[in-house]
């Protein structure tokens, strides 16, 4: 019988990540039902010292932790990158440092890009305020390749926070880059056009934590340039068309930069994402 593919959980954590938040999502990954192999922790940069700490603790504690420490903040798509050269098994958990994974997560995630042989799977998320009880929406997306890869065109086609995938199909396509708030869609659209195999199971395996701070971040002009970015390199390399272009990027305009904070965030919870209220 074959020996079971091993798995790294990878995380990133940099200076202004809560304490509190960091050790509740460590919790979530080392109580699963199905346990990781290795857990590795990208520390991008300087933190504060009882973030260290904590890190260190928990490390003595779970001989499956291992802290990669950067000298300077190199971004998230870099500390990605350098994590996954670092992860010393074929399969690959990403893990936000303030989110919540649900105790099978990682259990299903597993069994479902090791018998269906994909090379990415993700997973719905629920999206909570304050308190992970409080939960205010949920993103669906869709669940074959082919939907994934339909759905890609116009928007980002899975939930980064909720994905397992194959290193070396990673690493084939360049790895992780830097690219402001896109890291995540710009290795998907990369992994597509190497004609890579894409799931999203249809459950919400991650509880993520939101707030009126995630709609400033998705808007304003930076935010628009990264976004132009994606939908510059389809265009180029043919993914979609001129007018698919234009329509992706008139809606981002709008969205990012002419609309206030308060008007962003009611398009994203009507449009965007699935109330679980009322």
């Amino acid at each position: 019988m074959k020996d079971e593919l091993k798995t790294s959980v990878l995380m990133s954590t940099y200076k202004n990540d809560n304490i509190n938040f960091l050790g509740h999502a460590i919790d979530s990954v080392i109580n699963q039902t199905k346990k990781p192999d290795e857990i590795v922790i990208v520390v991008d940069g300087p933190i504060p010292k009882e973030n260290f700490l904590l890190l260190n603790e928990y490390s003595k504690k779970n001989k499956e932790i291992r802290i990669i420490k950067c000298k300077e903040n190199m971004g998230l798509g870099l500390a990605l990158r350098k994590g996954v050269e670092e992860c010393n098994n074929e399969l690959i958990i990403r893990m936000d440092s303030d989110d919540i994974s649900k105790c099978d997560r990682i259990e299903k995630l597993y069994k479902e890009i090791v018998n269906g042989k994909h090379d990415i799977v993700g997973s719905n998320i629920t999206e909570f305020i304050n308190d992970e009880n409080n939960i205010v929406s949920r993103r669906v997306v869709p669940e074959k390749d082919d939907e994934i890869k339909k759905y890609m065109k116009k928007r980002c086609p899975m939930n980064h926070v909720s994905v397992i995938f194959r290193k070396e199909s990673v690493q084939k396509v360049g790895n992780y880059e830097s690219l402001l708030y896109n890291e995540d869609y710009l290795l998907w659209i990369k992994m597509a056009q190497a004609g890579m195999k894409f799931y999203n199971i249809q459950e919400d395996l991650v509880n993520v934590r939101v707030g009126s701070d995630m709609y400033k971040r998705r808007g304003g002009r930076k935010y628009f340039r990264s976004e132009k970015r994606i939908q510059d390199y389809m265009l180029k390399n043919k993914i979609i068309s001129i007018s698919v272009y234009i329509t992706n990027i008139i809606k981002r305009y709008i969205l990012q930069v002419l609309m206030t904070n308060n008007m962003r965030q009611f398009v994203f919870q009507k449009f965007a994402r699935k109330s679980v209220k009322g």
